[in-house]
C-alpha cells in the first residue's frame, strides 16, 4: 500500500505505514457497527480516504487545526500520522464516531490530538475555540457556502479554511458572498486528479474577524446559505 503513496508523491516512514494498516483495521471493524463508510476494499480506502487527505499537507505549516465533521477521520487522522508538527482538534456531532476517533487516536498512541463531541455553530460561539486555529478543514459535510459559516468562525486573522471537495467551479462561486460576509479571501484552488476522479483543493484566507453573529444556527446556515 506504501506505493499507492508514491504515487502521489508521498513517502512513507515504516511507522506510518503501520500506523495506516492500523488505521484501516479499525475502520473496517468499527464500520460493521456504525456507518463510517461506503468504500472498505482496501485499495480503495487508501486511495479515496488516505491519500485523498493526505494531498492536504503540503498546504499546511505547524500550528493548531480544527477539523469539522471528522466522521470516520478524513482528513484529520492521515494528516495527523503524517504531521506530528500539527496540533489537531476534531469536531464530531455524532457519539458513536467520536467513540471511534478516539478508538484510532489510542491504538495509534498519537499526541496532539482530541475529539470533541459537538456542533459547530454551538462551538464556534465558545470563546476558546472561536478565531483560535491556523487552520480548519472539513471534508463531504455541505456545500461550500454553508461550510464558510460552521468553518470560519474558527479560524484566526492570518489562518486558513481549505475545504476538500470534487469538482467545486460552480461551489466557488456559489460561496463569494458568503466568503467576503464571514472575513475571508478566496487564495487558491488546487484541482487535480485522484485516480480517474476530479479532486479539489478551495483555501480561502481569513483576513478579517467574523461578525459575531454568525453562525446563526438553527439550521440557518443549510437552509439559507449567506
Amino acid at each position: 500500500m506504501k506505493k499507492i503513496f508514491e504515487k502521489y508523491g508521498i513517502k512513507l516512514t515504516e511507522k506510518q505505514e503501520k500506523e495506516f494498516e492500523i488505521y484501516y483495521e479499525t475502520l473496517i471493524e468499527y464500520n460493521k457497527m456504525f456507518n463510517l463508510t461506503t468504500i472498505t476494499q482496501k485499495e480503495e480506502v487508501y486511495v479515496k480516504h488516505f491519500v485523498d487527505s493526505a494531498l492536504v499537507i503540503n498546504n499546511l505549516k505547524s500550528g493548531n487545526l480544527i477539523d469539522i465533521g471528522s466522521g470516520g477521520g478524513f482528513p484529520a487522522i492521515p494528516i495527523k500520522i503524517l504531521r506530528e508538527d500539527i496540533n489537531v482538534t476534531m469536531l464530531e456531532a455524532t457519539g458513536k464516531k467520536c467513540e471511534f476517533l478516539s478508538e484510532v487516536i489510542n491504538r495509534l498512541n498519537l499526541k496532539g490530538i482530541n475529539v470533541i463531541n459537538g456542533r459547530a455553530e454551538e462551538l464556534a460561539k465558545n470563546e476558546k475555540y472561536r478565531e483560535k486555529f491556523d487552520f480548519c478543514t472539513a471534508r463531504a459535510v455541505a456545500r461550500l457556502n454553508t461550510l464558510c459559516e460552521y468553518c470560519l468562525p474558527f479560524v484566526k486573522v492570518g489562518g486558513e479554511f481549505i475545504s476538500l471537495k470534487g469538482d467545486a467551479d460552480e461551489e466557488a462561486k456559489e460561496a463569494e458572498s458568503a466568503i467576503k460576509i464571514l472575513g475571508g479571501k478566496l487564495k487558491d484552488k488546487k484541482d487535480y486528479l485522484l485516480e480517474d476522479a476530479k479532486r479539489c483543493l478551495i483555501i480561502i484566507e481569513k483576513i478579517n474577524k467574523t461578525d459575531k453573529k454568525y453562525p446563526r444556527g438553527q439550521g440557518k446556515e443549510r437552509k439559507k446559505p449567506l
